[in-house]
């Protein structure tokens, strides 16, 4: 696997960046973990990872954040086409009512965490949303049999075997 799918978190507070990535310690061995502190980091980090051959499969981002807020993040990120295909999770404690909306319709939010979260709930949402990504953007499945949802790998992989004849 030389091209990578990397996990991005993007978080201003550290104590909750630091839970996150601890959180998140048994996927980096096949998703490496980066993390921005605002929007703007953000979009250095996904063109930094996208400009050398990577892939951002996953998007965990507060909604609450210095200048640009997530959910706008989220949205703008639609129009770079690599970044539209990320599965997106807002991880936050402050998004209203409205900004949730927002989200879901504008930002294709795959789905949405509400502080404080528990390390089993991130885990199976993180589990859910990159094996759906992976499923969707790669071609060979087994290099994540051990990591994500293997029974929904195995699935696909069948799918494909009948549909490539």
């Amino acid at each position: 696997m030389d091209e990578k799918i990397y996990i991005l978190i993007v978080e201003d507070e550290l104590e909750v960046m630091d839970a996150l990535i601890k959180d998140l310690e048994k996927f980096e061995e096949y998703f490496p973990v980066e993390s921005a502190n605002n929007a703007n980091e953000a979009r250095e980090v996904i063109d930094y990872i996208l400009d050398h051959g990577h892939k951002v499969g996953l998007i965990l981002c507060d909604h609450v954040l210095p200048g640009q807020n997530g959910v706008d993040l989220l949205i703008d990120l639609q129009q770079i086409p690599e970044a539209a295909k990320s599965k997106k999770v807002l991880v936050t404690g402050q998004a209203g009512h409205e900004d949730t909306i927002l989200a879901i319709n504008k930002a294709d939010l795959d789905h949405y965490i509400a502080k404080p979260w528990t390390k089993e709930q991130l885990a199976e949402v993180v589990v859910s949303e990159l094996t759906d990504y992976v499923i969707a953007n790669e071609k060979n499945l087994l290099p994540f049999m051990q990591i994500l949802d293997s029974g929904k790998l195995s699935d696909a992989m069948r799918k494909n075997q009948l549909t490539d004849h």
